[in-house]
């Protein structure tokens, strides 16, 4: 969100499905978060399995929050994708990648915890222009 950012979680093995993006994510996260902002609250993941499964699109309907339309295919219009790719390339960049998992998570962590607000709060601001840039482009690919 612009301005802050919750700690960056990090699942444990196994697969991310409903009930554990239910259980993790949901509960834990975005309905405290909701009952924080109120009414104003629009709620934006995207078309990832677990999060159209019937018990994640009951929870948020039990806790009355509405969700961002999201269309098929568009990865370039989420600001989290480019926060992952942001990630990812710092990852890269070290000098000693991580080799074990918990040498990963401790990487993932140090990374999240230095990444400037701003490239976050940038990549949110500039939400508006993707989406108009893509319905400009009849949903084509666009350059972001």
């Amino acid at each position: 969100m612009l301005g802050s950012r919750t700690d960056l979680h990090i699942f444990d093995a196994g697969s991310v499905n409903g009930t554990r993006y239910c259980n993790e994510i949901l509960l834990p996260y975005v309905r405290l978060f909701r009952g924080a902002m109120g009414l104003q609250f629009l709620f934006m993941d995207d078309n990832a399995p677990c999060h159209r499964t019937v018990a994640a699109e009951q929870l948020l309907e039990s806790e009355d929050i509405e969700r961002m339309d999201w269309p098929a295919r568009s990865p370039y219009l989420n600001p989290i994708e480019h926060v992952w790719d942001f990630l990812g390339r710092r990852l890269a960049a070290r000098t000693l990648p991580p080799v074990t998992i918990r040498e990963l998570r401790l990487a993932l962590q140090d990374e999240w915890a230095a990444m400037p607000q701003q490239l976050i709060d940038t990549l949110i601001l500039g939400m508006g222009r993707r989406c108009e840039t893509c319905l400009a482009v009849r949903g084509d690919h666009i350059l972001y």
